[in-house]
């Protein structure tokens, strides 16, 4: 049975497996990579990574890990700031700071994401979906007009995760038809509408009653 790593050398170790999983993802493709191929490139053996994981997939759940406590790492310390933001300007912030996130040490998260088809599918995604709710729901305390708006948490939804794989695809494609910050301005112009629309007709509806 694998073992927890204590001391800091064990530690080191897992972490360098960890690593040489992004790297051997990016070049072999998530069914092509092998433990072998993650070992080699880690420097160590085969029965030392065994030590660690007991197979390929528990490495592979190990870095789906380490991206989902990334990208709640980067949203974190934005959240005070992005919360006073106007909503247009908060959307921009963090589509860009979402691609600096995928794009960092060689792109190894943005090569992951598109390699691992079913990332939306995996209930360790719930960190994620919490601190974006969280996000939201100060949003809205800092802007209270927008409680106006109907359906708040399926418009949400929609935004945060239409938005997300847009940039992850966009990011993956060879020769993209727009460039990047075409790709946000489309997003933040549309959650900008979205925004508008909705709390314009709330506004209406208010009228038509008074």
């Amino acid at each position: 049975m694998p073992r927890k790593p204590q001391q800091q050398r064990a530690k080191a170790t897992v972490e360098s497996i960890i690593e040489a999983g992004f790297i051997c993802l990016a070049k072999h493709g998530i069914e092509g990579t092998t433990t072998r191929h993650i070992a080699d490139v880690a420097g160590i053996g085969v029965g030392s990574l065994y030590e660690y994981f007991a197979n390929k997939q528990e490495v592979m759940d190990a870095m789906y890990q380490m991206v989902v406590a990334d990208v709640v790492a980067m949203i974190q310390p934005l959240t005070p700031r992005l919360v006073k933001m106007d909503i247009r300007e908060a959307v921009r912030t963090l589509l860009y700071e979402f691609r600096e996130l995928l794009m960092r040490d060689d792109g190894r998260y943005l090569k992951y994401a598109g390699q691992a088809v079913n990332i939306a599918h995996r209930d360790n995604l719930e960190p994620i979906n919490k601190i974006l709710m969280d996000l939201v729901v100060q949003y809205v305390m800092h802007h209270p007009e927008v409680m106006k708006m109907q359906n708040i948490p399926v418009m949400s939804y929609i935004v945060i995760n239409g938005g997300m794989f847009s940039v992850i695809r966009h990011l993956g494609e060879a020769s993209p038809m727009i460039t990047f910050d075409q790709l946000a301005e489309g997003l933040v112009d549309m959650v900008g509408h979205i925004v508008d629309g909705e709390m314009g007709k709330a506004e209406a509806a208010l009228s038509l009653k008074a």
